[in-house]
């Protein structure tokens, strides 16, 4: 009996080390799982200091923006229907256009002031179709700053925003309103 029991008592110790066995992992399944939660960590730590440095160059730009805005209102000068006749669809300058641009290249370049051009492109109610009046207010406002840019008006002292017809400065109901909406606004800085 005692022998009986020894052996029950044995089988009993080699069962309970073959579960215990079986229920571990082993050292280097541990390793291949730590090492793929490892690789997934410096890729999000990756990811993130890609992040935080694209963060950090637009708030350098804000910054530059922001002194640059900080700069003082010289004078502004609206560029519409009648001066530059913008035909409903089109961004091509006129004459009359050209000259009152050659007007104010020359005054800039003249008082060699340290200034920034915003030029503002809108749009009327009609040529409103999604992104096709952003679209065209860019292409007026980039006309008239490459032809500022060919009198000698330094690019880097001209930029350019559409407005699209978000801003308009008088009713799109008639032609007279629409023709108004269609311009150009220039913004001196200093």
């Amino acid at each position: 009996m005692i022998q009986h029991a020894s052996k029950m008592v044995i089988a009993g110790a080699m069962m309970f080390g073959a579960v215990s066995l079986s229920a571990c992992a082993t050292k280097e399944y541990v390793n291949t799982q730590v090492g793929v939660v490892d690789a997934k960590v410096a890729a999000h730590d990756a990811r993130i200091s890609g992040v935080d440095a694209t963060a950090r160059e637009a708030l350098q730009r804000a910054d530059a923006a922001g002194k640059l805005a900080g700069g003082k209102f010289a004078y502004s000068q609206v560029l519409s229907d009648d001066s530059l006749k913008f035909p409903a669809a089109k961004a091509t300058l006129t004459p009359e256009a050209q000259a009152r641009l050659d007007a104010l290249a020359g005054k800039l370049i003249s008082e060699n002031r340290n200034v920034y051009v915003e030029i503002q492109g809108h749009t009327d109610a009609t040529e409103a179709k999604s992104t096709a009046a952003y679209r065209l207010g860019e292409q007026r406002a980039e006309a008239v700053r490459r032809y500022l840019s060919q009198k000698g008006v330094a690019l880097n002292r001209i930029g350019t925003i559409s407005f699209g017809a978000e801003a308009p400065v008088a009713p799109n109901t008639d032609r007279a309103g629409r023709q108004a909406n269609r311009r150009v606004v220039l913004i001196v800085l200093s």
